[in-house]
């Protein structure tokens, strides 16, 4: 691994998801703070605008998360690069057409939790044991009210976003001292993701850049004292 001579004191993130919505809110908002981002993305373009908005000293990878080998080889890339993440901010994630369960298709639902649910695993398998090794770090898994109740027509997301409440849960058990997993309900935001479900009625709700100014605060602050536990952005 590469030294160099702020190596030990910079501080860097990794976020998926994090070409729009509240994972590129965050990515900007934790580089105007100083730390080292590196990202991932999906669409192309999305992927080049971000990187040209963030710099040369930022890293943001078109990957898909739901692939481990796609995730295996950017992770490789970036910690060879950069250095183990101090903080991993597992984002990316995608709802379902609103429909009552059983009209949800098999496709659909296996893409959802393809993404949801595996992405998340992937992640963790991949960057998690060089934080260990390097024996610290915060891993912030992005939950849901939907995590911690339940909607219809929104059963698939329901269910990934409770998967992921239990998933960080039992990180945070088999996690060594000096490193905290929590799951991170972000509230409710006017994203894409909720226009899907509420159209014109998310618009009463607070934007991403609104959001990100006092989220960001709050992941800055959790620290080893926080392993396990529910948090929500108010």
């Amino acid at each position: 691994m590469p030294e160099t001579s702020n190596y030990k004191t910079k501080r860097r993130v990794i976020i998926s998801g994090s070409t729009s919505g509240l994972g590129k809110e965050i990515a900007l908002g934790l580089a105007k703070r100083g730390w080292t981002v590196a990202g991932f993305g999906q669409t192309k373009n999305k992927v080049k605008a971000l990187a040209a908005e963030l710099g040369e000293k930022h890293h943001i990878f078109q990957a898909n998360v739901s692939c481990d080998d796609s995730i295996a080889s950017a992770a490789k890339q970036i910690i060879e690069q950069f250095g183990p993440p101090h903080l991993l901010i597992n984002n990316a994630a995608i709802m379902n057409s609103p429909a009552p369960l059983w009209e949800v298709s098999a496709k659909e639902f296996d893409e959802m939790s393809a993404v949801n649910i595996n992405g998340v695993a992937n992640m963790i398998r991949h960057f998690v044991p060089s934080m260990i090794r390097n024996g610290n770090g915060i891993i912030v898994n992005l939950s849901s009210g939907w995590g911690r109740s339940t909607s219809p027509n929104v059963a698939p997301y329901c269910a990934t976003k409770w998967a992921i409440e239990g998933m960080s849960s039992a990180l945070a058990q088999e996690l060594p001292n000096g490193m905290a997993c929590i799951a991170l309900n972000p509230g409710i935001i006017n994203t894409e993701m909720l226009r899907k479900c509420w159209a014109e009625g998310a618009s009463a709700y607070q934007n991403p850049k609104e959001w990100a100014k006092m989220a960001i605060p709050l992941i800055e602050r959790i620290n080893t004292g926080d392993n396990g536990k529910q948090m929500t952005v108010t």
